[in-house]
């Protein structure tokens, strides 16, 4: 069966592989570069996660009006679901994306999760299921896979604000702080 997971080169999506690469399935990765202050670092991390597991990575470049990304960036999921469908209108199978529990952002919520995998499911006619493996496990449960499945840390990239190096202040650098997880170079 296939699998295309929204790679973006963090822990969560990169455990995301790890599980459907764990469970047998057909891979693929994919990176959406929307213009966010990392794109680089992201897509570098992606490309190396993808090469570390032996699976095809695509690469969606969208343009369009400068943005000015802080914080949450409202719709960001939703977006990626969307871009991962339009670019792969005859797939079949799972849409997963590494979302878990405990953040603030209703994109990462059960019921974003729900709503948005019965509009995927309904434009496919059953034929795609939005997949989210982690929606109910905490940050915490998420590393621990992430050290039980041997998956290199050491690749990934979550810091949202960068461009060069991580800030060492948004939600992603302190989950990677709180957890004690290598930092990329």
């Amino acid at each position: 069966m296939n699998a295309l997971v929204l790679l973006s080169g963090g822990i969560d999506s990169s455990c995301c592989v790890a599980f459907y690469c764990r469970m047998g399935y057909d891979v693929t990765g994919i990176f959406v570069d929307y213009g966010q202050p990392v794109n680089q670092k992201e897509e570098q991390s992606a490309k190396a996660i993808a090469h570390h597991y032996g699976i095809p990575l695509q690469v969606i470049r969208v343009s369009g009006p400068a943005a000015n990304f802080k914080d949450e960036i409202p719709g960001r999921n939703a977006f990626l679901i969307f871009a991962a469908l339009l670019y792969h209108p005859a797939v079949t199978g799972l849409l997963a994306l590494g979302i878990h529990a405990g953040t603030p952002y209703y994109d990462c919520s059960e019921h974003f999760a729900a709503q948005l995998g019965n509009i995927l499911s309904g434009s496919r006619a059953g034929q795609i299921v939005l997949a989210t493996p982690f929606v109910q496990w905490s940050k915490q449960m998420v590393y621990q896979f992430c050290v039980e499945s041997n998956l290199p840390s050491q690749l990934t990239w979550s810091c949202e604000v960068g461009p060069s190096a991580p800030c060492g202040r948004c939600l992603s650098c302190n989950d990677r702080e709180h957890l004690h997880v290598r930092t990329p170079k």
